[in-house]
């Protein structure tokens, strides 16, 4: 394990070989190796001597510092350092950011200073022992949860990091009393309450050593990063610059593995390299098995063709009809649909082969946009639109192309494959051509494997091909040196562009085969790739929206806001950050003195919605203002100031975009903007929703399924008296108040039905005597026996939440009445919250999918049966159990009747379905 030139790399080895085996394991989009720089940092301006006692490290370590971060480039992984940081600070940082974008965070370390920062979505893997660190692991070895570990270190201190801590107590006293007085603030200030006069007297005299301990064991979680999350995103080394490295290390076992990988010729080592190696071929460890090959495999060869002639189109044309069918994507200057530019066209009809047509790359001086469209796996900026000035040479005109290509975009007899072929589908609905028959890769994906990972391409062709497709940022660089896909060359655009259409080909292969294997061909066929032009045509369609409501109710809420900062400043006696909830804390509990305060790991108060929640109902006032002053400003940002620069200049409406691909439970969801969370149950809500107009002419027309879900339990799980209830048209709350209750349902209290029908909704999500509890304000035994009254009153219940998890066990998933499989991967997890939550995820989801999936049904009959009918009726929004539509005002009753009928006769269940319609001028009072 030494180079020719003597050189020492054992530890430059074991390095390597691990990272490219974390690579290749880890289920991960964004990876990093993070370093140490220099000793010091900015905890030796707070404590001179920390890590004073640190020994220098072993001589032959020393020259393969540098060696290490060399490997990490050649394997093309993100590598982060920072001045004035330790690498742990950094860690915490990176993490907290990716948990606060919804990312699960794996740390690679046995650290146990890192132990600080492990939750329910972040835990550590000590690759040398292959054990995954959580919570639970934790507690077991400081004796408190992670969010108190830095209390326990600053007590315990740490001999090899020179942090002080407190004489004679160790890990095990120091959790002792972190448990019993909550956190160490309070156990100084309360030191004279312990009796041992020895360690009381400690904690007295050395409080400030403590004090100075936590500052040095608490890791930083707000450094201002330098390298954005993004840039971690998970790239394949590039073949020559890896071996060369490994070659030039004389790694021999790696060279060959690597060689293997990418399906190429290792180069020849060097004269000396190879006498190295000849002398070390004893010395050096065998190579493990290697591992399948994922982000460091290759497809074999590809043949791909810049198209740059109308004959040469015309003759992918003919090899198009040739074969029947052909991978499409299109290259665009926007996520918008509604405004983005068309660049260039890809296609493919064969694997390994594809090409691209480009349309409209432009000079270097003309600024335009990029986007893919494919599903969420590629950033995007927005992008201008441009005159026709400054494009570059060898391109054919649009028109000309769009021309040879409609008729076989538009040929029944040839199918068309798409990545989130609905986003490609409206960019050539822009130019005439309208697309069909289509198959979307993302939705088999989605189908086949909902709830297991994300159904981006990128991530697709890694799990199914064992191939890490090109990037943006290959092609156009990163960060402020970034430019737009219309400004890249033709050469670069080519083989990222055809890549697309060949990798899309090919997934299309294997998925459509495993959606015959795994028998989910009618949940495909019959619900997702219909839908895919029914929302084409809703998101096409739009909705129109009163901006001056809109700029009215903006001026109103920042009115409100002010006066609710004045408020508050009159309660807190002094003024303050109100949206800061560091400065927020401070007010609350230092100042104010309230009760409940504790403290996260950044060392401020938790602020929580759950604490102001609390303390509101304890009656004090100031949390209340603040609580109304967050939703205030909520409703504000992202509603009444953002839809208004969300109207289409050319439509006047908004244009939502529906996913099909994200909830593992079938539901959809709405963005840029999304319409499906504007609150309903409060009055700012409702006034928003009156800035939702219809046009001249038009009545805008609700339909909302009755208790959907409620009549779904009743069908699935098989009980009899909540049948019953449904068909006689009860009050199904009342009811059940009645029965589990024992009162009668005449002169019913109104709080006993209220804490029946809080039973009735949180028994479908698998609600705890906890959260019950919260819900209704009631003690968690009350709880508890309300649920248990339940059950026992509705066995039937029981028995199918026991039997649905344990279905999910069994098979790791549970499905609707229509086949849909919601995948419950941590279902058998030995962490118990997580173990927990699948459990609740696993009982609701047929419920909830379910529901989904009948209202997709309706939505696919119903343009066929208004079209049939003769009637106008657009249908513009779904909002999980409600539908929207645009109505001529002349056919209102007689399109309000089809619509009932056709949603109430979307699925046959044991009870009936009951659509609720109304009508109006606005959304509020069409609901």
């Amino acid at each position: 394990m030494t180079r020719g030139d003597g050189t020492p790399v054992n530890a430059v080895f074991g390095f390597t070989k691990m990272v490219m085996k974390l690579v290749d394991d880890a289920d991960a989009d964004h990876i990093a190796v993070v370093f140490d720089t220099k000793r010091k940092t900015f905890r030796n301006d707070i404590y001179a001597d920390y890590k004073a006692n640190r020994v220098a490290p072993p001589e032959e370590l020393i020259p393969q510092f540098d060696l290490v971060r060399q490997a990490t480039d050649a394997l093309n992984v993100s590598r982060v350092e920072m001045e004035g940081f330790e690498a742990d600070d950094l860690i915490a940082t990176y993490a907290k950011l990716a948990r606060e974008q919804g990312a699960d965070v794996t740390i690679v370390s046995s650290d146990k200073d890192l132990m600080q920062i492990v939750d329910e979505k972040t835990t550590m893997l000590d690759a040398m022992k292959n054990r995954r660190i959580g919570p639970a692991d934790v507690v077991e070895k400081f004796g408190v949860t992670p969010d108190k570990v830095v209390d326990v270190q600053a007590l315990a201190g740490d001999k090899t990091d020179n942090v002080p801590g407190i004489r004679g107590i160790g890990v095990k006293t120091a959790a002792q009393l972190i448990n019993e007085y909550g956190d160490l603030d309070t156990l100084l200030a309360r030191a004279e309450e312990i009796k041992q006069p020895k360690r009381r007297a400690s904690l007295i005299s050395e409080a400030d050593a403590a004090r100075v301990s936590r500052e040095l064991v608490r890791l930083r979680d707000d450094i201002t990063i330098k390298q954005e999350l993004a840039s971690f995103a998970v790239r394949a080394p590039d073949p020559s610059t890896l071996l060369s490295f490994l070659q030039e290390q004389t790694f021999k076992s790696l060279v060959t593995v690597v060689a293997s990988r990418f399906g190429v010729t290792p180069p020849e080592p060097k004269d000396s390299e190879a006498a190295t190696v000849q002398s070390n071929a004893d010395q050096e460890p065998a190579p493990a098995k290697p591992t399948p090959p994922q982000l460091f495999a290759s497809l074999e060869e590809t043949t791909y063709e810049l198209v740059q002639t109308t004959d040469a189109l015309n003759a992918w044309v003919e090899g198009i009809y040739a074969v029947g069918r052909v991978a499409v994507d299109t290259e665009t200057t926007s996520l918008d649909s509604m405004s983005a530019r068309l660049v260039g066209i890809s296609l493919s009809c064969a694997p390994g082969e594809g090409c691209y047509i480009p349309l409209g790359h432009r000079r270097a001086e003309i600024q335009g946009g990029f986007d893919f469209g494919d599903g969420g796996d590629s950033g995007d900026s927005a992008g201008s639109d441009t005159n026709a000035a400054g494009l570059l040479p060898g391109q054919i005109s649009m028109d000309e192309a769009l021309a040879v290509l409609k008729p076989v975009l538009e040929d029944p007899s040839i199918l068309k494959i798409g990545q989130n072929i609905k986003y490609d589908m409206q960019i050539f609905a822009r130019h005439g051509i309208h697309v069909s028959p289509v198959d979307d890769t993302m939705l088999l994906s989605y189908v086949t494997e909902g709830g297991l990972h994300s159904h981006g391409m990128d991530r697709m062709a890694e799990r199914h091909l064992n191939y890490a497709t090109i990037k943006f940022s290959d092609v156009a660089g990163s960060g402020r040196s970034q430019v737009t896909f219309d400004l890249v060359a033709l050469d670069k655009a080519l083989n990222y562009a055809a890549e697309d259409a060949d990798i899309t080909l090919r997934l299309h292969h294997i998925l459509k085969q495993k959606l015959v294997d795994d028998r989910l061909i009618r949940v495909y066929e019959t619900l997702e790739r219909p839908l895919i032009h029914v929302l084409d045509r809703m998101e096409q369609t739009g909705i129109r929206v009163d901006a001056g409501v809109l700029k009215s109710l903006s001026r109103d809420f920042a009115s409100r806001i002010g006066d609710l900062e004045t408020d508050i400043y009159a309660l807190a006696g002094r003024e303050f950050n109100v949206a800061s909830p560091k400065q927020l804390g401070e007010v609350l509990f230092d100042d104010l003195g309230l009760p409940g305060g504790r403290k996260g790991k950044t060392g401020a108060y938790v602020t929580g919605a759950e604490i102001l929640e609390g303390l509101a109902a304890a009656g004090h006032d100031l949390p209340t203002k603040v609580l109304e002053f967050r939703q205030l400003s909520k409703l504000k940002s992202t509603y009444t100031d953002t839809l208004i620069d969300q109207i289409n200049a050319k439509t006047g409406r908004v244009h939502t975009s529906y996913a099909q691909a994200v909830a593992s439970t079938g539901r959809l969801s709405s963005s840029d903007p999304n319409l499906q969370n504007i609150p309903i149950r409060t009055e700012e809500g409702r006034k928003i929703r009156k800035a939702f107009i219809p046009e001249q002419g038009y009545t805008l027309m609700s339909a909302d399924y009755s208790q959907i879900e409620l009549r779904l339990l009743a069908h699935v799980a098989k009980i009899d008296a909540l049948k019953e209830a449904f068909h006689n048209d009860l009050d199904i709350h009342a009811m059940t108040a009645s029965q589990v209750f024992n009162v009668p349902m005449d002169g019913m209290d109104p709080m006993v039905r209220r804490n029946a029908k809080a039973i009735n909704f949180g028994i479908i999500y698998g609600i705890s005597a906890f959260g019950l509890a919260r819900q209704l304000d009631i003690s968690r035994t009350d709880a508890q026996s309300y649920i248990d009254a339940y059950f026992e009153r509705y066995p039937g219940i029981r028995q199918y939440m026991n039997d649905t998890i344990a279905h999910a066990r069994k098979y790791g998933f549970v499905e609707t009445l229509y086949g849909r499989r919601c995948h419950t991967s941590e279902i058998n997890d030995r962490q118990p919250n997580r173990r927990g939550f699948a459990e609740r995820a696993a009982i609701n989801a047929p419920i909830q999918g379910g529901a989904a999936d009948i209202i997709k049904r309706a939505m696919i009959q119903l343009p066929g049966a208004l079209d049939k009918a003769g009637l106008g009726a657009r249908m513009l929004l779904q909002v999980h159990d409600e539908l929207i539509f645009e109505v001529p005002d002349a056919e209102l009753i007689q399109t309000e009747e089809l619509v009932k009928t056709v949603m109430e006769n979307a699925a046959r269940l044991d009870v009936p379905l009951v659509v609720d319609p109304g009508h109006g001028n606005t959304w509020d009072e069409a609901h």
